[in-house]
């Protein structure tokens, strides 16, 4: 009895192990396989224009805050293209993988509204919002990303409304609002209740 007892207990041992160097190996493909994605977001035309400097307001999920990040790309010179390119980047950064704030593949900005000198609105993708994680936390990040960084490169803007494939929506995933529109000021309190 103790013979078979033995040899049952080493045939589930190994099994464990098996199992465990076989969920190990699928978590390592996995995960080569999401920083491989290609970006599925629309191709948008060149843009002419020199390179300007920028400020990113990138947030980062681990330690739940929106760092300042400096960057140099090209924009036009009419004001509301330059933020719809300001924020494709933006999001581009979100997209790419590994990312420290992930967005779905096809998340992009479509446009961006000046409606009044100092409002904006901003027309995201569907998948901007069908693909986005839900959570309160992950949710605010991201509006507060855009939102910062759009004020903080289009002087003047000081609110800015959120919208889906050019429809107004309850929340982005669940639980940010996106039936208001974001004061600058607001935002800007939120960030420094994060750090």
């Amino acid at each position: 009895m103790t013979r078979a007892l033995t040899i049952a207990t080493g045939l589930l041992l190994a099994a464990v192990l098996g199992m465990g160097a076989y969920l190990y190996i699928l978590r390592r493909n996995e995960q080569a396989g999401a920083r491989n994605l290609p970006d599925t977001r629309p191709i948008s035309a060149p843009v002419a224009g020199p390179p300007s400097r920028v400020t990113f307001y990138l947030a980062y999920d681990d330690p739940g805050v929106v760092r300042a990040q400096e960057a140099s790309i090209a924009l036009p010179a009419d004001p509301a293209q330059r933020g719809r390119e300001i924020l494709h980047a933006l999001v581009g950064e979100y997209v790419k993988r590994p990312s420290a704030h992930e967005l779905p593949g096809g998340a992009d900005v479509k446009d961006v509204f000046l409606v009044t000198g100092d409002t904006a609105v901003v027309d995201t993708t569907p998948a901007f919002a069908e693909g986005h994680r839900s959570g309160v936390f992950v949710e605010t990040l991201t509006v507060a990303s855009l939102v910062k960084t759009l004020t903080a490169n289009l002087p003047g803007v000081t609110r800015v409304k959120i919208l889906v494939d050019g429809k107004e929506r309850e929340t982005l995933a669940g639980h940010a609002d996106l039936e208001c529109f974001y004061d600058v000021v607001t935002v800007e309190q939120l960030l420094e209740q994060l750090r």
